[in-house]
């Protein structure tokens, strides 16, 4: 009891202190970022020299008794992208990393039919290629300001949607037929898209400025033309400096 003559009560014993603000804490904020070599040459190079490997074979350059070779040879391109696509989400490219890991496990998906060849694995496969050319076309619509990265995925819907109607209406992925011709040919036409996308960027990196026309636009032109002010721009919503994705 309070016998001080004073009416103010003395707060409970269970009663939560008094909510204290923290002071703004964007003055006392560093964000370390660690700077990483693109990736990105490594993946085209991937993509492009599984599609020459394949389009031969689809093409019957190879002979049908190549598939289990043909699958030996694209296996490492599945590593590659895999790779490609874990540095590019580093690099809080999303769009690159999305398109290198599917790239990645296409190409795991053709290898294992090629080589171990089971029950019902070139239509299944022809399911994947048709999904993939969705998702490629997908990718295509938010991808125009990136020019390089659009147009290889302009290539590689029509690669992959002929891929699908090849597989699903032949016996075997080395059945020579119309489809399977024209597979291959935009197989190749991929292959030499993303060389020279990969050559290009591969240049770009080693001498600081752009050799080669790629065609960036909007972000992806201020991004590497920019300066420091532009870099920063809107970095409080950037993944890894927000709290949720």
């Amino acid at each position: 009891m309070n016998t001080s003559g004073d009416n103010t009560l003395a707060p409970a014993a269970d009663t939560p202190p008094a909510r204290r603000h923290e002071p703004d804490l964007r003055r006392m904020t560093r964000i370390n970022l660690r700077p990483i070599a693109s990736p990105m040459p490594l993946g085209f190079y991937a993509v492009a020299i599984a599609s020459v490997v394949v389009g031969c074979l689809q093409l019957g350059v190879l002979g049908p008794d190549a598939r289990q070779a043909v699958g030996l040879v694209i296996l490492p391109a599945f590593v590659l992208q895999l790779l490609v696509s874990i540095l590019a989400f580093g690099a809080r490219d999303v769009l690159a990393a999305s398109l290198m890991a599917c790239f990645s496990g296409m190409w795991l998906a053709t290898s294992l039919v090629l080589v171990l060849d089971p029950a019902g694995g070139t239509r299944v496969l022809g399911v994947l290629n048709a999904v993939f050319a969705l998702f490629a076309l997908m990718m295509a619509s938010v991808a125009a300001r990136k020019r390089a990265l659009w147009l290889v995925l302009c290539v590689a819907v029509p690669r992959f949607a002929v891929a699908a109607a090849h597989n699903l209406t032949a016996h075997n992925l080395t059945g020579r037929d119309g489809l399977g011709a024209v597979s291959g040919v935009l197989g190749l036409l991929l292959a030499a898209v993303a060389l020279y996308t990969a050559f290009a960027l591969m240049l770009e990196d080693m001498r600081g400025v752009g050799v080669l026309p790629i065609g960036r636009t909007g972000p992806a032109y201020a991004a590497v033309e920019g300066d420091l002010t532009v870099q920063l721009r809107d970095l409080e919503r950037q993944a890894g400096v927000r709290r949720t994705l």
